[in-house]
């Protein structure tokens, strides 16, 4: 495996670590009740989800 000879300055490490940056997440509508929730996950407000209901997600929203 490679190893570098020498030594990477600050401004080389920095120059390289700031292309790393994050995105925002995206929100997309819940079908029955039009709140915005995550894709894919159940709708925190409703919790509804592909269609059917999750008790599991209102207990969530009632505990906060």
């Amino acid at each position: 495996m490679a190893v570098p000879k020498r030594k990477m300055s600050r401004s080389n490490t920095r120059a390289r670590r700031s292309q790393w940056k994050t995105t925002a997440a995206n929100l997309t509508s819940c079908p029955s009740c039009k709140a915005d929730k995550l894709a894919h996950t159940a709708c925190p407000s409703c919790g509804a989800y592909n269609g059917r209901q999750y008790a599991e997600a209102l207990r969530t929203v009632n505990e906060l």
